[in-house]
């Protein structure tokens, strides 16, 4: 009894503040073609009849057609050559805020206006230019919030770094905190920005909507690059004397960060807090998106026709990849150059978000392939996560498990594999 009105509660609450935001936009679906322009023309895909009618079944099928080539050649598609614009700047930090609550918007103008006092602390951002290319300059402009630890917490032990990717919408000051408790540990963190968010955003938005929206192709496109932009990142640590590396991504930022580590053997320590095989599911099901699916259904899209339209940016089509097996799903040899990752799954049974039965999913998968990984469960949703007393809780599992994992990479490897 007290269990069934536990639900009822976290779910009633999880339903208040997923419905409070009120400039959600239902856009029309767009195929999104032009946003993968340069990989259709490259691949000569034979589409080019469906492109040019107006047939709705043609253009799915078109697409269907894009998404299984690019999964049938995802080295490529998430491959890269390193920027050469590397830069540190120094800015006062701004919330960008994606809600208009009256209680957000006043933050933002206290800060604002403690940087116009100069009583605000200026912060160190990496920036770089995103070797993938949008519309939007400002997107294109890669930033990351940099965190270094003090050399006398990292004396005598590999320099470890953690790259930290919020959920979608997230603002700028959004994990911030788990930063800093990083550093605590004496791992380095760099707070990436996802492609249209916060100082990336577009000026005509209010929402980061399109990183992840009823255009196809764009919302395709916003995870090559945030993939990418992980995998640069890695790049400038190594520049900086870096040697083992994590990942952590929340919501949206799960999904990111697991396709960047099924494609950058690089990154060992992998926390993912909310997760889901297949984008397509959560957009259909979740609360958060039902903008998204609204648009997509007023154009006659299944769910099923959105886990194939996003299969290229789903994990589930990259987990051989992830859990380091061949083509054939066989296991490879653990050798020094292809390390065993180390994963955590946090997911909560309430949340209507990430449906409890995707995250379920994802640990099945993780246990059928042997997959060094545990996984914790938070007693609250999605939203919720982020709320008293939940979110101490998610930090704990969040802290305890990167502190316990670098500790780990210091150790000296197996007799087997020296």
């Amino acid at each position: 009894m007290l269990r069934k009105l536990y639900a009822q509660w976290m779910y009633a609450w999880e339903t208040r503040l997923t419905t409070r935001d009120t400039n959600r936009v239902v856009r029309p679906l767009e195929w999104g073609f032009d946003w993968l322009a340069d990989w259709i023309g490259a691949a000569d895909l034979p589409i080019r009849d469906a492109l040019a009618s107006e047939d709705p079944a043609l253009l799915k099928q078109a697409m269907f057609t894009v998404n299984e080539h690019i999964i049938a050649n995802h080295e490529q598609f998430y491959s890269y050559e390193t920027p050469q614009d590397f830069r540190l700047e120094e800015r006062h930090p701004q919330l960008f805020p994606t809600n208009v609550r009256p209680e957000t918007l006043r933050q933002d103008a206290e800060l604002k206006q403690k940087a116009a006092q100069g009583r605000l602390p200026r912060a160190q951002f990496l920036r770089f230019t995103s070797p993938i290319r949008t519309p939007y300059p400002e997107n294109d402009q890669v930033n990351a919030r940099w965190y270094p630890a003090s050399e006398h917490r990292t004396a005598g032990r590999p320099k470890q770094a953690i790259i930290v990717m919020p959920q979608w919408n997230a603002d700028a000051f959004s994990h911030n905190a788990l930063c800093s408790i990083f550093n605590r540990f004496g791992v380095s963190a760099l707070r990436l920005s996802k492609p249209f968010h916060d100082i990336r955003r577009p000026a005509e938005l209010e929402r980061s909507d399109y990183a992840v929206s009823a255009n196809i192709g764009r919302t395709i496109i916003a995870c090559r690059q945030a993939v990418i932009d992980v995998r640069c990142c890695l790049d400038w640590l190594q520049q900086q004397g870096y040697e083992q590396f994590g990942v952590l991504g929340t919501s949206l930022g799960s999904c990111y960060a697991f396709i960047a580590s099924a494609h950058d053997r690089r990154l060992r320590v992998n926390a993912f807090n909310h997760a889901s095989l297949w984008m397509g599911d959560v957009v259909w099901t979740g609360q958060s998106t039902r903008h998204v699916r609204a648009a997509c259904e007023q154009a006659g899209l299944a769910a099923m026709d959105l886990r194939r339209l996003w299969g290229a940016v789903s994990p589930m089509s990259y987990m051989d990849e992830f859990c380091g097996a061949d083509a054939t799903g066989w296991p490879l040899a653990r050798t020094p150059e292809w390390p065993r990752k180390r994963v955590r799954v946090i997911y909560a049974p309430y949340d209507l978000t990430f449906l409890r039965e995707f995250s379920v999913a994802v640990v099945d998968e993780f246990q059928k392939r042997n997959l060094d990984f545990d996984a914790k469960v938070l007693p609250c949703g999605h939203y919720t996560t982020g709320e008293f007393p939940y979110k101490y809780l998610d930090g704990w599992y969040l802290g305890s498990f990167i502190y316990n994992a670098f500790h780990a990479l210091t150790a000296p490897p197996p007799a087997a594999l020296r």
